[in-house]
């Protein structure tokens, strides 16, 4: 167990050892991954968008039976049942609560008088200085480098102007996977880094073997963002599939979107008033119109085809482009370990340079 080398403003408020976050990614971040990177001393953060509300609070068991280190949960601000989720987190005295999405002042506030830290993702400045007027203890940015749903300001330009416009913890994502990228991230102002990518094609990862070869397989050019998938802008590998759908025309693409929504709501259990109540608040939080509500309800199911069932060509990946320049699975500890000793050492070096 490698001793705290770092302190910065994420590990005081997080209670963990080193800034170094594995982001709540959807079908990945499980009690496995989760509990691995919070053994390790990194804060590892559970995604319950995929997960019914019974198996949020199981995963959150079986997390706590793993480690006795501090964790995070990520919500769907706009869910239903996300201020009862919030209270799931209180009753089992979760450390973070992570939002894809601003939550209600009202949220913020209920989490933050139980003792739950609130880092919200955001995108922008502005989205920024709104959630710390509302109380949010950190946020974090993601350059449009990361993986998943992404922006088009890359992280190198959103992270001053973020940093610049917030006076909170501000945890940086998009394009980091080693120390170098930490040492940077430090030095800009950052106080740790996300990573998702690099957390997925871990040996703690439980996505099959064969689809992480694919991503080991991939070189910097094998990413594409797309909207044709949920109808906002998405970060994926190049397969087969994404590379079709691409090439399809909207009308063409709604008898497979019809099919897989009917598949999401069997396996979610959700109730058609449910599905529909989730699609409003997508509506006026996102402003998304209904076909691209539509395709959103397919994301879950098409993310589960390829990251679980490991069905590619049924399925799509999410991935940041940072997947272009991995090699390699190491477990959690091994990763967290020499992405902070290489960060020491990088930053012991640059201190050289001012006399």
């Amino acid at each position: 167990m490698l001793e705290q080398l770092i302190r910065t403003p994420l590990t005081e408020l997080t209670g963990v050892r080193h800034p170094v976050v594995q982001t709540g990614m959807g079908w990945v971040s499980g009690p496995r991954l989760v509990s691995g990177t919070a053994n390790a001393g990194g804060l590892g953060i559970l995604a319950s968008a995929t997960m019914s509300f019974e198996e949020l609070e199981r995963a959150i068991l079986e997390v706590k039976s793993r480690t006795d280190q501090p964790f995070g949960v990520n919500l769907r601000a706009d869910a239903a049942d996300a201020p009862d989720r919030c209270d799931l987190l209180i009753k089992h005295g979760v450390k973070v609560a992570s939002f894809a999405l601003a939550p209600k002042q009202e949220l913020i506030k209920k989490l933050k008088d139980h003792g739950v830290v609130v880092m919200p993702s955001i995108g922008a400045a502005k989205h920024a200085v709104k959630v710390a007027g509302w109380g949010a203890d950190a946020v974090m940015i993601q350059g449009g480098e990361g993986g998943g749903h992404t922006g088009p300001v890359p992280t190198t330009l959103l992270l001053p102007t973020v940093l610049d416009a917030v006076d909170i913890p501000v945890v940086a994502a998009g394009g980091f996977f080693d120390g170098r990228g930490l040492a940077a991230a430090l030095s800009y102002g950052a106080a740790g880094v996300g990573m998702g990518t690099r957390f997925l094609l871990t040996r703690d990862s439980a996505v099959p073997d064969a689809v992480k070869q694919l991503y080991l397989d991939t070189d910097l050019t094998g990413t594409v963002v797309t909207a044709k998938v949920d109808g906002m802008p998405h970060r994926m590998l190049r397969t087969e599939l994404v590379e079709s759908l691409e090439e399809t025309s909207a009308v063409r693409r709604m008898g497979p979107t019809m099919r897989r929504t009917l598949e999401f709501k069997r396996e979610s259990g959700m109730s058609w008033a449910a599905l529909l109540k989730d699609g409003r608040a997508m509506r006026r939080t996102q402003g998304r119109t209904l076909g691209q509500m539509a395709l959103a309800a397919n994301t879950p199911t098409m993310l589960k085809s390829g990251l679980v069932d490991g069905d590619t060509d049924a399925g799509v990946l999410a991935s940041g482009q940072v997947v272009g320049v991995i090699d390699d699975l190491p477990t959690c500890e091994e990763l967290v370990d020499r992405i902070v000793l290489r960060a020491v050492d990088e930053l012991r070096r640059a201190s050289s340079y001012v006399l």
